[in-house]
């Protein structure tokens, strides 16, 4: 059995690990980050929809 050898591929197994964990953490906070702005659009968007009823409820079509 080789010591050195195992103890390499622990580490390094180990710091897979943690880069992978750290990047699924950044993923995570985009992730959130695009929600909040896409919670926000939306509640923009229904704002003025209570505003203006009226925008958008006709289209004018010429043949």
């Amino acid at each position: 059995m080789d010591i050195a050898g195992l103890s390499m591929a622990m580490a390094s197994t180990n710091l897979q690990n943690k880069v992978g964990t750290a990047m699924l953490g950044k993923a995570m906070d985009t992730n959130e980050a695009l929600g909040q702005g896409l919670v926000q659009m939306i509640d923009s968007a229904a704002m003025e929809r209570s505003v203006t009823p009226e925008l958008g409820a006709n289209i004018d079509l010429r043949l």
